[in-house]
């Protein structure tokens, strides 16, 4: 169960630039409802960190300079973290998205994103939605459409447009007010995309619709 936004986050940040880094934890430290439980500059500090320490969201660097971020969010896999990965970078490849997406993120924000969507991004990751750059979504998209991967999955027309909405990264309450329907009616066919899919979590839905269903969405 994902930990409601009303409640205190524990934020663990991997950065390798010290100025992003104290610029950060000055921005947690003035805002109700976060605590910043450490700032490490590697993945080996954050893993000494994650043994010790509750964190609820860790938000990772794509490039840690003398390591690779990708390598981080392995370790953290092979860990069985149970919190959620947002990814805060400066720079990630379109073709990366999908591959970022099937290993468990919960998202990708750009570093130059204002302080305020930074928070939004992360409340709305532990409400359980999915907060990705909608630019870098795009650019995703079209390089999949240029693989012109194709899909085995059939969905219906309802599939392909709750899936398009969450893609936008709309809640459940949000894609049920769109399409005119129950909440209970859009868990139904969540569970219905899960299982066609055979995916678990609604990021991982995202990859789908990249990878699969890009010209339907």
């Amino acid at each position: 169960m994902s930990k409601s936004s009303t409640q205190n986050v524990n934020v663990l940040l991997i950065d390798d630039h010290a100025l992003f880094r104290e610029g950060m934890a000055l921005l947690f430290e003035a805002e109700p409802g976060f605590t910043m439980v450490a700032r490490c500059s590697s993945g080996a500090e954050a893993i000494d960190i994650l043994r010790t320490r509750h964190v609820d969201i860790v938000l990772l660097d794509l490039d840690l300079g003398h390591e690779k971020g990708s390598d981080v969010l392995d370790t953290l896999l092979a860990l069985k973290f149970e919190g959620k990965i947002l990814v805060v970078t400066a720079k990630v490849d379109e073709k990366d998205v999908p591959d970022l997406i099937r290993k468990g993120i919960a998202g990708i924000l750009m570093k130059h994103s204002p302080p305020t969507i930074l928070l939004q991004g992360i409340r709305d990751v532990m409400d359980g939605k999915v907060w990705f750059d909608q630019s870098l979504l795009q650019r995703a998209l079209s390089y999949q459409e240029e693989e012109a991967t194709v899909a085995n999955t059939e969905l219906t027309d309802r599939d392909k447009k709750v899936l398009s909405l969450v893609f936008e990264g709309l809640s459940n309450k949000e894609i049920a007010s769109r399409i005119q329907s129950s909440e209970s009616a859009v868990k139904r066919s969540l569970r219905q995309l899960f299982q066609k899919t055979g995916v678990r979590t609604r990021s991982q839905l995202v990859r789908v619709a990249l990878e699969h269903h890009q010209n339907e969405i």
